[in-house]
């Protein structure tokens, strides 16, 4: 496979989309935790179990892309989301179980979130990376999207919501399919791309250890909001299935009509104003929702923000990372997005049974905030190192 030609790309981004409705399911989890007696926090302590597992598999899937090869190692990793979404459809109470499969969720959707940008790497020059990143990340989020989607759709079908969880487990068996199939069309190896000690201090040396911050504090806003749509739209009245429209629907079309554009113009800039978009939709969905309209728009905010940053970041986080290192500043920029995306709804659980959901805005716009504030350091970093005199 060569650098400048990327054969079956489209297929690989349809892959992608039917192995990410299983983590899009998830956002399921608080409805369907509640309805067997359970509570936000017990869904939230589930994915924290995920967490964990998934920094095993990021640690991990490289030695096993390198074992396997990447595509075949995405392959494998289906088994374990497919294992998930069943056990999720299948066990009737809260107990020990749930927590299992949020063990196997995380080590799927772990090791395929790490390795997919790392094949694309292998696949591009840099100069296209974060227009095809924004590509595979746009179908990333479509699966995402879908997946609480297919149960607003149950819902109105009269099917049980965990029918969700089973459209989840057989699309991630198509995109296992898919996946093996593209192993043995292209079986060359991409770069190493195990992690070490050595490997890890040279990247979060690197300018690359900014991009990989925010991809953690951008992921604990959008898990963080995703997790707990459910609770936050039924405080309000309002159809939880209007946040994942909005969003689904901006961040896929700004990923795939203006990623182009956006990779054009000055990379800080853009985050530095992404950021502060997600800033003011979570402003919106805290004091300015009022009904369904201003409910999508918000949702849309965040979409365009969210998603565009995400993939200039990933970008960056390639580009910036040290010589011979690219494979591993992605991993880390993964592992990031986890512990963001799975860690904070632990604590924001604990916040809505705690405090309710204003509790949960509150502490979700303290991150956004944040990492607004990281960007802007960024820019003002660079614009200072350039109006400095040289040999200073």
């Amino acid at each position: 496979m060569t650098k400048t030609t990327t054969p079956h790309f489209g297929l690989l981004c349809l892959a992608s989309y039917l192995m990410s409705l299983s983590y899009g399911s998830t956002f399921l989890l608080s409805l369907l935790v509640t309805s067997r007696g359970g509570n936000e926090q017990d869904a939230g302590s589930i994915i924290a179990i995920a967490m964990l597992s998934t920094v095993i598999a990021v640690l991990g899937s490289g030695h096993l892309a390198d074992w396997l090869g990447t595509a075949r190692a995405i392959a494998q990793s289906a088994l374990c989301l497919i294992g998930a979404c069943l056990g999720f459809a299948l066990v009737p109470g809260v107990d020990f179980s749930l927590w299992l499969c949020g063990l196997l969720l995380g080590l799927g959707w772990g090791a395929f979130y790490t390795l997919g940008p790392i094949l694309v790497a292998a696949l591009v020059e840099p100069a296209r990376r974060t227009h095809c990143f924004a590509l595979l990340s746009g179908s990333m989020m479509s699966g995402i999207g879908s997946g609480p989607l297919a149960g607003k759709l149950a819902s109105l079908l009269h099917l049980p919501l965990e029918t969700a969880f089973y459209t989840a487990a057989l699309a991630a068996a198509v995109g296992m399919l898919v996946f093996a199939w593209l192993a043995r069309q292209h079986p060359a190896q991409a770069a190493s791309a195990r992690i070490s000690r050595h490997a890890g201090i040279q990247v979060l040396r690197s300018s690359a250890r900014w991009p990989i911050l925010m991809v953690g504090l951008g992921g604990a806003v959008f898990g963080g909001l995703g997790s707990f749509q459910t609770t936050y739209a039924a405080s309000r009245g309002l159809d939880y299935s209007l946040f994942f429209v909005g969003f689904m629907l901006a961040a896929i079309g700004c990923r795939l009509l203006i990623a182009g554009w956006v990779v054009r113009h000055d990379a800080y800039r853009t985050s530095c104003l992404l950021t502060g978009l997600m800033v003011l939709a979570v402003i919106a969905l805290g004091w300015w929702v009022q009904d369904a309209l201003s409910y999508l728009l918000a949702a849309a905010l965040l979409g365009v923000g969210y998603g565009l940053n995400y993939s200039v970041i990933n970008g960056l986080a390639a580009n910036e990372a040290p010589a011979g290192y690219t494979p591993q500043a992605l991993l880390l920029f993964s592992l990031g997005y986890f512990i963001g995306v799975f860690g904070f709804p632990l604590l924001a659980g604990t916040l809505i049974v705690q405090g309710g959901p204003h509790a949960l805005l509150l502490s979700v716009l303290c991150v956004a905030l944040l990492n607004w504030l990281v960007s802007v350091g960024r820019l003002f970093g660079r614009w200072r190192a350039r109006a400095l005199p040289q040999g200073y």
